[in-house]
């Protein structure tokens, strides 16, 4: 990757972003989010050679899985070996917290 541009295979999973202002250095948060939640093979092999496994253990247990639905979630739970109590309480917690789940105001 040159001075943090990002390969132009990750542009389709940023279609609503001005991809080539896009840096790694600046924009992280935002990349990685984006590729763990919709990236294909391609974007998802892409981010562990950039950010190797245990950096995105911790940037998703920071986070507590959100932003991830039940189904990457677990994905990532196995392939980064996240704790399975951890995960299941933080499933529960979105559960808790989504929108059907809320009561009037």
């Amino acid at each position: 990757m040159v001075e943090g541009v990002l390969p132009a295979h990750l542009e389709p999973f940023f279609w609503d972003y001005d991809f080539s202002s896009l840096r790694w250095e600046s924009d992280r948060d935002l990349i990685i989010a984006r590729i763990l939640a919709v990236g294909d093979w391609e974007a998802l092999q892409w981010l562990l050679r950039q950010e190797g496994k245990e950096g995105l253990r911790e940037w998703i247990r920071a986070r507590r899985g959100r932003g991830l639905d039940a189904r990457r979630l677990r994905f990532w739970e196995l392939v980064l070996d996240l704790p399975r109590r951890e995960v299941n309480r933080w499933l529960r917690e979105l559960r808790r917290d989504s929108w059907p789940g809320r009561s009037g105001g």
